[in-house]
Parts: structure tokens; sequence; C-alpha cells
């Protein structure tokens, strides 16, 4: 089985063997299987300028990065209020917000875009408890403004991050996607209802959506520069390696009486590297299909918060101190994705454990405290 690294060994790889089955490597993700028919296929369809919005927060960078490294153009839209400037390389950057409906307006009359991938948007489920407003203008209603400029401009395609978060307490472990949504927060619902409208403005106005719904992301791309903003605080492995640094005394842990094994929330952690893969296999369905559709983006295995700081002990070498607290509002018990349809429809498996996020995590960690 050949391995090639570069787009340019991929080329001349599949010419060589036309029949034979390749992986095809983009840097550091491994991202699809394909033979040489339906990689000409695709890569004659394959949306070339891709519009991110969001693209200079955590998820969103690591994507815009990993698509410049595949062969996109990228654009990158984002407001800072939580990126990183720094985080944008090898693109263009427009500092604007999605409220602003004469930015996206010149914009789109300035560029001609494949497709839009859809990250910004406010993520802090205890905050939009606190602030449900924010949530619904931010994730909603600024969301109908970028969704009408790709209607008014002719952009077909949009990958959409939605999250795990919109099934709220499950019924079953693991979920899949036909289990029913009934988000415990603000942040859950304003996801939920802007998967509904895509679906709207697909049978309305014939834009085509994939919904992601992803996990609890985490880990970094160090070698990249790549990773969580400091100050991450309401997530727990950065908070972890908050600990394990010296720059916090001890950890909180939200809850200890969960109806789980050892009382903590137990989450399906997935590598942010997968999840940025994820998109790219999404674009490529959206260039050869059209339609509304919705995948689960994990790794099918659920580790509860002790599990965490046991296993982020082993990989730092360091003691994490720790401490119990209530519950924070709007966090379910339990949440673990069930994988199978993205894998049946899109070829997609995650490929990085629980071992390569806490090591990329503490990585990126000491990056960030020198």
């Amino acid at each position: 089985m050949l391995e090639p690294q570069t787009i340019t060994d991929l080329n001349r790889a599949l010419r060589a063997s036309p029949k034979g089955f390749l992986i095809v490597d983009s840097g550091t993700p491994r991202y699809a299987v394909l033979d040489y028919a339906t990689y000409k296929g695709l890569k004659e369809q394959r949306p070339k300028k891709i519009l991110v919005t969001g693209g200079a927060g955590y998820i969103g960078s690591h994507t815009a990065r990993l698509l410049r490294k595949t062969g996109y153009e990228v654009v990158v839209f984002d407001n800072l209020s939580t990126g990183r400037r720094e985080a944008v390389r090898d693109c263009q950057l427009i500092v604007a917000d999605l409220a602003d409906r004469a930015a996206l307006d010149k914009l789109f009359a300035a560029e001609k875009f494949d497709a839009v991938m859809h990250f910004a948007a406010s993520i802090e489920v205890e905050e939009s408890m606190a602030d449900p407003q924010k949530y619904f203008q931010n994730n909603v209603v600024n969301g109908i403004n970028l969704l009408d400029a790709m209607v008014e401009y002719g952009v077909k395609k949009l990958i959409f991050s939605s999250t795990g978060a919109v099934y709220g307490e499950p019924e079953k472990i693991p979920i899949d996607e036909e289990a029913a949504c009934h988000p415990t927060s603000p942040y859950g619902e304003s996801k939920r209802m802007f998967e509904e409208i895509l679906k709207r403005y697909e049978q309305a106005y014939g834009l085509h959506s994939i919904s992601l719904r992803y996990f609890n992301a985490a880990g970094a791309w160090p070698e990249e520069d790549l990773g969580y903003r400091a100050g991450a605080v309401s997530h727990l492995i950065p908070r972890v390696m908050d600990v394990a640094a010296g720059m916090a005394s001890e950890l909180e842990i939200f809850g200890q009486d969960y109806e789980t094994p050892d009382g903590t929330g137990v989450r399906d952690y997935v590598h942010v590297l997968d999840l940025a893969r994820a998109h790219l296999v999404a674009l490529e369905k959206l260039a050869a299909a059209n339609g509304s559709y919705v995948y689960n983006v994990g790794t099918g295995s659920g580790y509860s918060v002790s599990e965490i700081i046991d296993k982020s002990m082993e990989a730092t070498g360091r003691m994490i101190p720790m401490k119990f607290g209530p519950r924070r509002a709007g966090d379910p018990a339990r949440v673990v994705a069930d994988t199978r349809k993205i894998e049946r429809e899109l070829g997609f498996r995650a490929e990085h454990d629980l071992n390569d996020i806490l090591q990329s995590s503490w990585a990126w960690h000491k990056i960030l405290i020198k």
C-alpha cells in the first residue's frame, strides 16, 4: 500500500498505479482512502476557494490550516473576539462580524466562494445558561445573515460546526443521529435551531449542507503552532494542563454524583485534527452530492473526568490536585457518540486516541506558558 506525502506525490502514485488503493497523507493527518477513478472524479469536482467563518478560533484554525495544506484557497472571516490572529497563516483574514451584513455583502461580491465552513459561534454552555440572548443572537440570527448572503451570491455548499450538545441528556449510549434532540442549554438549543434552519434553506433555496455534530474537541497541533487559546477555563483538558504546569493550584471537578461508574461526567473526546479532517471529508461529500446531512463526529469511547485526570498525570508526569464542586447547569451525565453513520457513508474514522490528545495538549501547553 502506497502512502504519498503530498498531493504531487499522490498524483504521481495514482498514475503509476491506477488500480491501487491509497491512503492520502496531507501533512500529519491521513484523510481518505481512494482508488484512481474516485480520486479523479472528486478532484475535478472539489471546491477550490473556501470561506471559513471563525477560522481564527480553535477548531476553525486547525481546519483552515489543513485546507491550505491540502491545496484549497482559504479566506478566514473572524471578529477575533476569542480567536487568535496569529493562528491565521498563509491565507486572507477578514476581521469583521457576521452581524454586519454590509461586510458580508462586500466580501461575497468580491470573492467567488465554492463553499463555506461555518465555525463562528459562542460556545460556552455555562455562559449560555446565564446569557441566552447572546447565544441566540450570535449562533442563530447572525448565522442567518451568512445564509442569506450565500443565497444572494449563489454559494450553495455549507459545512456547519454543530455539536453533540443538541442531544441533551441522552436516552441511550452511544448516541446516534436519530436520537431525539432535547438540548439542556441555550448553546445546544441554538445549534439545534440552526440545523433546522439549514434544512429549510435546502428545501427553499437549494443551499446544501452537512452539519457535523462533534463531541468534546481536544488536543492540539503544536508542530503548526495551533491549539486552544490561553485561558480556556471551561474546558477540562486545558484546565488539567494548567494545574500540571503549576499555573493553577488545583482542579475543580464539577459534580461527583452523576449516575456514572465513578460519579463524574463521561465525555467522548475527539482530537481537533480528526475534527478538521472530518470537515475535509464532508466537503468532498458535498462536492459530489446535494442535500442536507447530519453526522456525529467522535470516537465512540467515553472517559470520565476522573479517568482524564489519571491519564493526564501519566502523560505529564505531574500530580494534579483536585477538589469537588457542584454540578454545572446544563451538563448531562454521559455523552458518547455513535459513529457508525459517518464511517459507513463517508469512510471517516477518528485516528487519534486519548493519549495522542493528552500528549499534544501537554506539548501545546508548554508552548503557551513559555
